[in-house]
């Protein structure tokens, strides 16, 4: 695939404990450079709290071309949904994909009428993504930012 092409042809599928190693791996690839950056990688953890973490049932996997590309969780709480574990492939990373994806997921959340909450590692990338989704800083501390976003009409 072209670096600059954008990614157009993408489905969620629900994830199977099957996934859990794929997505681990994953996650300790895209979270690494934060991490390192914020002095707190650790290479079995990385993967372990994940592992530690998974529920199934509010995970989805990416798929592009029918390939693993990606994940995110929307975990449903007391007074919102959680958008958690949102990876995508860094070769898939800056083509739209996860730009589509979140649209998805918060029409979703916005026919629900509930807000989304979701923390995001200080310093990162991703955190343009959900500014421009429409998230703002809720609370932030020296590990986290803590944002928030409520559902549209």
């Amino acid at each position: 695939m072209e670096t600059s092409t954008p990614v157009t042809d993408w489905t969620l599928r629900p994830a199977h404990p099957a996934d859990v190693e794929p997505i681990a791996e994953l996650r300790a690839v895209v979270m690494r450079p934060d991490l390192e950056r914020l002095g707190r990688f650790d290479e079995h953890r990385v993967r372990q709290r994940f592992r530690d973490a998974f529920v199934a049932r509010h995970m989805s996997v990416i798929l592009t071309e029918g390939r693993f590309a990606g994940c995110v969780a929307l975990r449903p709480a007391a007074d919102a949904h959680w958008l958690e574990h949102f990876f995508v492939d860094p070769r898939l990373q800056g083509r739209g994909l996860g730009g589509a994806v979140l649209r998805t997921l918060l029409h979703r959340t916005d026919t629900d009428g509930r807000l989304v909450r979701l923390n995001v590692l200080q310093g990162s990338a991703a955190r343009r993504l959900y500014e421009r989704h429409g998230f703002t800083v809720e609370r932030e501390d020296a590990v986290d930012v803590f944002m928030v976003r409520r559902p549209r009409g």
